[in-house]
């Protein structure tokens, strides 16, 4: 894959990740039925900003994702989140949004091995950006790295095995 094709991808899998945060803000913001959200999420991509730019998306990444978080695991996923929350919070106090991008990150940090910890990371935290402008997006690191040392561990050794 060439380096245009790399970043064409990794483009396409973060407009992917937004679209799922978006079907997940809207089923628990609305109760939007699960089926419906997942369905306009894979039908419009990724909405971008105000004004209705949307962004192509990898279906299956976020059909993954969102199917991924609202399965059974999904109660397993909240209690991970609220355990590694700072002391005082808990999930139910945040806002939808925050929910949802707490629980898709923590759920590719459980279920998908083959994606660096670092870059799960990033585009959560890019994407709570995208949404927020004071200490969210820190929220959202400290979590998701506070989970990510818990459940792949051997990421964080690699890394530094490899700084030297």
């Amino acid at each position: 894959m060439s380096e245009a094709d790399d970043s064409a991808h990794w483009r396409r899998t973060t407009a992917s990740r937004l679209a799922a945060v978006q079907a997940l803000y809207q089923i628990d913001r609305d109760a939007q039925s699960k089926h419906t959200a997942l369905d306009i999420a894979l039908a419009r991509g990724a909405v971008l900003d105000d004004e209705g730019r949307t962004a192509d998306i990898d279906r299956d990444v976020t059909t993954g994702i969102v199917k991924g978080v609202i399965s059974a695991d999904g109660e397993r996923l909240d209690e991970m989140v609220d355990g590694a929350l700072a002391e005082g919070w808990s999930l139910a106090r945040l806002e939808s949004l925050m929910r949802a991008l707490l629980r898709a990150g923590v759920h590719e940090l459980l279920n998908e091995p083959s994606v660096p910890v670092r870059v799960i990371i990033s585009d959560y935290v890019d994407i709570a950006h995208a949404f927020y402008d004071r200490g969210e997006p820190g929220m959202v690191n400290a979590v998701l790295d506070r989970l990510a040392r818990l459940l792949r561990p051997q990421d964080f050794e690699e890394y530094r095995a490899a700084r030297g």
